[in-house]
């Protein structure tokens, strides 16, 4: 039976890690329907409330988070007010912090952490006002449910490099955006159809868009167009 030797010095690949999204954390909180009450005030989404026998499970999500909090009867793994620092990603700390005052949530003033963000090792970690150098990461505000779970509102403007991971899906696009890329893909179009012969202007459209959505410039964007075409064998006029 013969072996397989790997020398030291070549380069073994290494295989893409499985995707994992932080999907759901569990809150602990002594009454479901004041806790219900609280969140769907902050505008969030109410996914679930499921009950079974002695069970209830309550899930909502944050605007536009992918990670959500469930919360419920018979969820023994989070006891009331075990989460002394939840996390929220914000743009605009002032805005979030206005929102949450307008929907009768106390707040706390903006604050920085003196050892950097959420370093508690120093005494009076927590230092009032921005953070001086004003910077993403570095500025943050708390509030607390009725529970005493403590969340933190993060402000995060521009994110450092390497935090983001890649999207293979395609983002929305607002109405006036898709409006006027859709005028400029059929003035693009218009010169093609002008020497070619007949065909449907979506087979042309469908690949001008996906070039221009995929940061192709309009002149790329048309010459892709017309390659995609040339594979239909559309001859000129």
């Amino acid at each position: 039976m013969s072996s397989v030797v790997i020398s030291k010095t070549e380069a073994v690949p290494k295989a893409e890690p499985v995707d994992m999204k932080l999907e759901v954390v569990l809150l602990g909180v002594s009454d479901v329907d004041r806790a219900k009450a609280f969140y769907e005030n902050l505008g969030w989404r109410l996914d679930i409330d499921v009950a079974s026998g002695n069970f209830r499970g309550v899930q909502v999500t944050p605007p536009h988070s992918e990670a959500s909090i469930i919360f419920g009867k018979g969820i023994t793994s989070a006891k009331s007010g075990s989460a002394p620092s939840l996390v929220l990603a914000v743009d605009d700390i002032d805005a979030a912090r206005n929102d949450l005052s307008a929907r009768g949530v106390g707040v706390s003033e903006v604050f920085h952490y003196t050892a950097g963000p959420f370093n508690n090792t120093v005494e009076n970690p927590r230092v009032d006002g921005r953070d001086p150098e004003g910077r993403s990461y570095f500025s943050f505000a708390s509030f607390k449910d009725p529970d005493a779970n403590e969340w933190l509102l993060q402000e995060i403007k521009t994110r450092l490099p390497g935090r983001e991971w890649q999207s293979t899906r395609v983002r929305a696009v607002d109405v006036a955006t898709l409006a006027t890329l859709l005028s400029e893909t059929a003035e693009h179009h218009d010169r093609y159809e002008k020497t070619h012969a007949e065909h449907n202007w979506w087979d042309w459209y469908a690949p001008y868009l996906s070039a221009r959505q995929n940061g192709s410039s309009p002149e790329e964007a048309a010459a892709a167009a017309n390659r995609y075409m040339e594979a239909f064998k559309v001859p000129p006029r």
